[in-house]
């Protein structure tokens, strides 16, 4: 890898691993800078390690990059299960509860809805909203805010 030095110059430089961050420029590379300590017994070749950005290195053709230690940012979080599951309470005829479709509780049975589904099975008597979930945070207020609307 060839390295740009701020007044415009280029050296030749190692590189020692890359990583993805997150900003504007979407990789940094930890490139080892060739230098020359001073000794009592005379100079000696030194490395200077540090990371710099994607715009400041430029490809050396021929260069083989793809035994490079890479680091890449974690992929986003597995989407939740869309939805809305209604379920009756054992031994309580007529009582339900909703619950998010990723609930623990959810698992089993019940009907899958949508979300005003959901919500209007929450209309109905005996049902009841699931607090382990998403499902009272959202919904409830959903609801409160078509009281008086219909």
């Amino acid at each position: 890898m060839a390295l740009t030095l701020p007044g415009g110059q280029t050296v030749r430089v190692r590189l020692h691993a890359r990583q993805e961050v997150t900003g504007p420029h979407p990789w940094r590379y930890l490139v080892g800078v060739p230098s020359w300590v001073a000794r009592p017994e005379g100079v000696e070749a030194a490395e200077y390690t540090v990371w710099v950005t994607d715009r400041q290195l430029t490809p050396v053709e021929g260069v083989d990059l793809s035994g490079v230690p890479t680091r890449r940012l974690p992929g986003p979080p597995p989407q939740p299960a869309p939805g809305w599951v209604v379920r009756p309470v054992p031994g309580h005829r007529g009582r339900t509860v909703v619950h998010d479709a990723a609930c623990r509780h959810a698992a089993g049975g019940g009907t899958e809805l949508g979300t005003q589904e959901a919500v209007d099975a929450l209309m109905r008597d005996g049902a009841r909203a699931c607090t382990d979930c998403d499902a009272a945070a959202v919904l409830v207020p959903a609801l409160e805010l078509g009281q008086g609307h219909g």
